[in-house]
């Protein structure tokens, strides 16, 4: 993990993966923001796919502590290649970077999918309901507007939801979703 975060900050300096601010919040904001979602993947999970994953979260650090083979989406070449050298410096054959839009993709079916910081619960669905396969979970770290964001997304989804309180932030909530479909 500190190798990921060593090439992190080197990447960081040239293109935005995320905010410099955040840099002596890196550990708790974005490592252990990410790691609070490998129990709540099925054990058995494989494969994945992390939507959106920028610099990395949580689909990197999941990478890191979950041998399973993970896709990574990611639209932004520049971001793409950072995952690449990631990936290549250590030695995560299990991974794979594909870079393209979301709708674009081509994936098999997925026994999980997870974003962060992406997109409104409700896109979020749209996007994991064409990748997920028949007994395929979403988990979703969602801000303060959680539950808003859930009530929005009843209005054009039927799934199972449960609930779990951010390790990282008491006022943020984990969506684990599975039975997606549409109303």
């Amino acid at each position: 993990m500190q190798e990921f975060v060593r090439i992190l900050r080197i990447w960081n300096t040239k293109i935005n993966l995320i905010g410099r601010r955040a840099e002596g919040e890196w550990w708790t904001r974005h490592i252990k923001d990410s790691l609070q979602l490998a129990p709540l993947l099925p054990a058995d999970a494989q494969p994945i796919a992390d939507l959106g994953s920028g610099g990395g979260f949580p689909g990197l650090v999941l990478a890191i502590v979950r041998p399973q083979p993970i896709h990574l989406v990611e639209a932004d070449k520049r971001k793409s290649a950072f995952l690449r050298e990631v990936i290549s410096a250590l030695g995560l054959d299990h991974a794979v970077v594909h870079t393209c839009r979301i709708e674009e993709t081509s994936l098999p079916p997925m026994a999980a999918v997870t974003a962060r910081a992406l997109a409104p619960l409700d896109t979020l669905l749209q996007y994991s309901s064409r990748i997920l396969g028949p007994d395929g979970v979403g988990v979703f770290p969602k801000g303060r507007t959680a539950e808003a964001e859930l009530t929005a997304a009843f209005r054009r989804w039927q799934m199972t939801v449960e609930r779990f309180v951010s390790v990282t932030d008491g006022g943020a909530t984990i969506f684990r979703i599975r039975d997606i479909r549409p109303a």
